[in-house]
Parts: structure tokens; C-alpha cells; sequence
């Protein structure tokens, strides 16, 4: 007699596991990063992930989202042969719907990402869906599920090769790394997949990552098999390019590397790479006709004691109400500011509609002069919040439009996370600017820097809309200077030259 799954236990377990992994980081995450931060020596990295750390805590205490970008949702199923659903919708159906009352939960709505047509209208559907779903049948008479939510960011790193028989995984993994850049909110993991084909390489490597850290336990063990070996030598090896958490420069890019294979044709070797960031989000449930899945809330005590604050005495304050471009030019690479006052918002769709407008002689909605300006889609906020989860969201997306927003609307200054590309490194080198790095993955605790909020321009961008921000002691380190200097350049110089035991050659 096959097992019967109630269509309302699979929609509300998948409602319940998209609202769980909003706030909570799995234990295992935790325990790795917390390992890392006490042997992180780079200042920068370890403020980081101080930042990170408390995050995680408050969210996990007060059940909101650890990063405002809550993902787009993947849903992993293997079905019972012996496993009948008692409904009528299809699948992907039943997925969606339990996604849209995650999300759309007035006690904790998450931000919806999801665009209905990628190519052209780009509209958001409101409610994140849909959701995407893999589906596996396999012996037995219960389902296993796999929920997921795979911020932009990081999903935006993922690489595919098809590489020759003969190549080293070593090699391209080394190679590929660094050009991921810090979009991705190092430290986190990296999930490769190697074989089968094309889509089942990418396959694997999303799957890899749903699979718990044990680094640590690996190392103090030791390998017991040639993929164990990999892993090892991929993660020291990752760890010692420098890169660091967030890009700044440190001792861990990687907090562990996850590999899975199958079988593959005698001509091919593709290898698929895919990171996940310091909002690492997911949950593993089973139905086996008795009802919803309940999932356990992990114990505060698995939080180390890590209680970030803002340092008044190395960082500057800076008055955003009367910021000068003499002001911006007199910051430092690496240099920590709190910010204070008002200052924009603004991200992709809404640097498109301004550069439609400047082209076409109209008067924007605010005035960017001598105005900084912050890239992020924050979370609608409730209850007593003035906003929600607020964390930057990746600068490079805006480099096209940065000697624009420099040269024809004043503004000095902008807020975001990762590194800056040439272009947007060559206008702020020739207008005299300055790109400020927040930390990704530390959203929850940026918003409580916020204490005024409100729509000033393109109301109907959703969360891509301008708003403006009233800050007290928002912190951010100056990540590019008036003269171009990058830390993301600096700093992983200097940590992989540290870490390899060079003597470091100050220019």
C-alpha cells in the first residue's frame, strides 16, 4: 500500500523551511566560521566576520532575514517509488505555492526577487515564485526534501568548464577563483560537481552544497579517500590565494569545498564550480504521510560569543548632511568610517531608468549633488522596524553607469559591497570619488543603523526604488580612494604573500 502525502503537509513544510533558513544559519556554518574568526589576523577580515557573527545571532533572535537578498528558492526532491501525493496540482505547483506563503508571511515577509520574463519586461512577480525544482525518484516510501535560497550574488559566480580529459581540476579551480571576485561574500563554501554532462556538472555542484561542513573534522582526522585528498588540497590552496572574507585580504576564503561526481564520457571532463556566500541558506526535512515536517531551531549556544560594536576611537564619523569632495579625498584604502545623516539608495533598474532620463534631458527625482549613494534592495520592514535586512548588494553590476552618476548628476560617493572593475575604478580615480564597502552578509545588523526611511523616487521599482536613509554609525571601510586605490587589490596582495611567507614590498 503506497504511502499518501497530503498536498498541505508539502506546501506547509516548504513555507515553514523558506521562513527557517531566512534567519537561521545552519549550525555547521557556525561553527566553521567561528573557528575562522579566532585565527583570522587580518583586521579588516576578522571585523568582517564579527559583523557576520552578530548578524547571525540577531537575526536568529529576532527571526529576520540574515541578508536582504532572500534568494531565489531551490527545491530538491526525491520521491519514494512507493510515495503517492493525495493532489491534483503539479509539483512544481505545490513547490510554488508553499515558496509564496513563505514569503509573502506577514510576520517575517521576505524579499521577493523573481522576475517573470528575463529577457525582456523583467517584472517582478511579488511573491518569488517560481521557485526551481529537481525532482529524483528513488526506492523507498518517503520524500526527501531539500529546501534552499540562492542569494544573486553568489549565485552569479558560478562557472562551468569543459575542460580536456588531461587538465588539472587544480589548476582551473585556482585560475577561476580570483575571478570570481568578492561578489559571492566570502567566507563560504564552494560545491563542484565533475562528470556527467554539462547540466548534470552544475547539477552536482548545487547539490554539493546542501551538504554539511566538516573541514575541520576532515583535517584533524585526515583524508581517507583520493576525493577527501582533493577537497584538502583545493581548500588550503583556495585559502592561500589571500582573498579573505569579503575580498579584504585574510586567512580564509573557504570555509570548506564539497565534491561530487558521476560518470562521465571518455572525450569529456566538465567541471562545474558554484560558491555559496556568508548567508548560507538551506534545510533538509522528510514526509512520510504523518503530517508537516517540524523543523528543530538551532540553540543560541551555538553562537560564539562575538558581540560586534561600533569602534569610535579607529573609525572616522563621517557627517553625510555636510560631506565635501575635499572630505571624500582626504579617506584612506582601508580606512573604517561611521556614517551619520542622510544619504540615497539605488541599484540596478534604478541607474537604468536615470541614465533613460539624463539622455533624454528630463529632471530626475532627487538631487544627487555632493550625495552619496547606497546600492541596496532592502526587505520590507514590520512591526516597529524603520526598514528591513538592508545589506549591500554587489557594486560591480553598476560600474557601467559610474562615470554617468559622477560626471552628470554631482554625486561624490557610493556604498556597496565586492570589488569595483576598471571602469568604475578609472571614474573614481577622475572625478576624485570614493567607493565605501559594507559588509555582505551583515544585513540585519545595517538596518539597525538605519533610523529614517522613505520612497523618494521610482515608487513602482518595488525595492529598486531611491530611497533615502537617515544613518547613525553605519559602518564601512573606504574599499576604493579618490585615487583609484583598491583594497581589493591590496589586500589579497599582501595576504598571499603573508600566508606564502614573502616578505611584503610596500610601494
Amino acid at each position: 500500500m503506497s504511502v499518501i502525502i497530503q498536498e498541505e503537509d508539502l506546501i506547509q513544510s516548504i513555507a515553514d523551511a523558506v521562513q527557517f533558513i531566512s534567519y537561521y544559519h545552519p549550525a555547521d556554518y557556525i561553527r566553521h566560521l567561528a573557528r575562522a574568526y579566532d585565527r583570522e589576523q587580518s583586521p579588516a577580515a576578522k571585523d568582517a566576520m564579527a559583523q557576520i557573527l552578530t548578524n547571525s545571532r540577531m537575526s536568529a533572535e529576532g527571526r529576520r532575514p540574515i541578508c536582504q537578498d532572500t534568494g531565489i528558492v531551490n527545491v530538491f526532491l526525491k520521491i519514494g517509488m512507493g510515495v503517492r501525493f493525495n493532489s491534483t496540482r503539479s509539483m512544481q505547483e505545490l513547490c510554488d505555492e508553499g515558496v509564496r506563503r513563505g514569503y509573502l508571511n506577514p510576520d517575517n515577509p521576505l524579499r521577493a526577487s523573481v522576475l517573470e520574463d528575463p529577457l525582456f519586461t523583467r517584472r517582478n512577480t511579488r511573491d518569488n515564485t517560481p521557485c526551481v525544482v529537481n525532482v529524483e525518484l528513488v526506492s523507498g516510501e518517503k520524500v526527501e526534501v531539500q529546501v534552499a535560497a540562492k542569494g544573486g550574488g553568489s549565485e552569479n559566480k558560478s562557472k562551468l568548464a569543459m575542460l580536456n580529459p588531461n587538465d588539472s581540476i587544480v589548476d582551473w579551480v585556482l585560475k577561476t577563483v580570483p575571478t570570481m571576485g568578492a561578489g559571492w561574500c566570502p567566507p563560504g563554501m564552494l560545491g563542484i560537481g565533475v562528470g556527467g554532462t554539462a547540466e548534470k556538472a552544475v547539477l552536482m555542484a548545487k547539490e554539493a552544497l546542501m551538504e554539511d561542513l566538516d573541514m575541520y573534522e576532515l583535517l584533524e582526522r585526515g583524508p581517507s579517500s583520493k576525493i577527501e585528498e582533493l577537497r584538502v588540497e583545493l581548500y588550503e590552496k583556495v585559502n592561500a590565494l589571500g582573498i579573505g572574507a569579503q575580498g579584504l585580504g585574510g586567512l580564509t576564503t573557504v570555509l570548506d569545498v564539497k565534491i561530487k561526481t558521476f560518470p562521465t564520457h571518455a572525450a569529456s571532463f566538465p567541471v562545474a564550480m558554484i560558491p555559496n556566500c556568508a548567508a548560507t541558506r538551506h534545510a533538509h526535512f522528510e514526509l512520510d504521510g504523518s503530517g508537516p515536517a517540524h523543523l528543530h531551531a538551532p540553540s543560541l549556544s551555538d553562537w560564539p560569543d562575538v558581540h560586534w560594536a561600533p569602534d569610535y576611537k579607529s573609525s572616522k564619523q563621517v557627517d553625510l548632511n555636510n560631506l565635501t569632495p575635499e572630505e571624500v579625498a582626504s579617506w584612506k584604502p582601508g580606512q573604517t568610517l561611521l556614517l551619520h545623516g542622510k544619504m540615497l539608495t539605488g541599484r540596478d533598474a534604478a541607474h537604468k531608468r536615470i541614465q533613460d532620463m539624463l539622455a533624454k534631458g528630463e529632471k530626475l527625482p532627487v538631487d544627487f549633488h555632493n550625495r552619496v549613494i547606497y546600492y541596496v534592495g532592502p526587505v520590507d520592514p514590520v512591526r516597529d522596524e524603520v526598514v528591513g535586512p538592508a545589506g549591500p548588494t554587489t557594486s560591480t553590476r553598476m560600474d557601467k553607469f559610474t562615470e554617468m552618476m559622477l560626471a552628470q548628476t554631482g554625486l561624490i560617493a557610493m556604498v556597496g559591497k565586492a570589488e569595483r572593475g576598471p571602469a568604475a575604478l578609472e571614474a573614481i580615480r577622475k572625478h576624485k570619488s570614493a567607493y565605501l564597502m559594507a559588509v555582505g552578509g551583515a544585513a540585519y545588523l545595517v538596518s539597525k543603523a538605519i533610523r529614517g526611511s522613505k520612497v523618494v523616487g521610482f515608487a513602482d521599482l518595488g525595492m529598486e526604488a531611491i530611497y533615502e536613509f537617515d544613518v547613525v554609525d553605519m559602518p564601512v571601510t573606504v574599499a576604493v580612494d579618490s585615487t583609484g586605490t583598491s583594497v581589493h587589490h591590496t589586500g589579497p596582495k599582501e595576504w598571499s604573500a603573508r600566508i606564502a611567507g614573502i616578505p611584503v614590498v610596500v610601494e
